[in-house]
């Protein structure tokens, strides 16, 4: 088992035992979620870390649109709880890049890729998202490799 995975069932039992509902829910909601991936396609398998930081950033970002799109209906309330729920998977997620280190490395690897124009885009992507795996989201990498390949 994955040690991310052991800590998360870990701090679930943690969450269980201060009967603390919100950390505890979004622990359980999480770890079916990488249950699910890891039963997913024709063979079941053990996810490694890295794999499960991605489904952990796939969950956080459904939790950014929810609470978006509660907000956009009137529901403050509910909005609220998939913010808290994303707080909670926020901890378990690496930093995310400051917007300076993301242009520092979208230049870097533009200059190594010898990418030019709108065309370039896929190969400056190609290099990119490797390095930037779980600290940034694709759409925020995909807008500064689209600046800096327009101007």
């Amino acid at each position: 088992m994955t040690s991310l995975k052991e800590r998360l069932r870990a701090d679930l039992t943690t969450a269980m035992k201060a009967r603390d509902e919100l950390r505890s829910a979004t622990l359980r909601m999480l770890l079916t979620a990488v249950k699910t991936e890891e039963v997913a396609g024709k063979e079941a398998r053990e996810l490694s870390d890295d794999e499960v930081v991605t489904v952990l950033g796939r969950e956080g970002k459904k939790r950014r649109e929810a609470a978006e799109a509660f907000d956009q209906g009137g529901r403050p309330d509910r909005a609220e709880r998939e913010r808290a729920e994303g707080d909670v998977i926020e901890t378990y997620l690496p930093a995310q890049l400051s917007d300076d280190e993301l242009r520092d490395l979208v230049t870097a690897a533009i200059a190594a890729s010898g990418a030019e124009g709108p065309r370039g885009m896929g190969v400056a992507m190609k290099v990119l998202t490797p390095q930037v795996a779980g600290r940034a989201e694709g759409g925020r990498l995909a807008a500064e490799v689209r600046r800096q390949l327009a101007g």
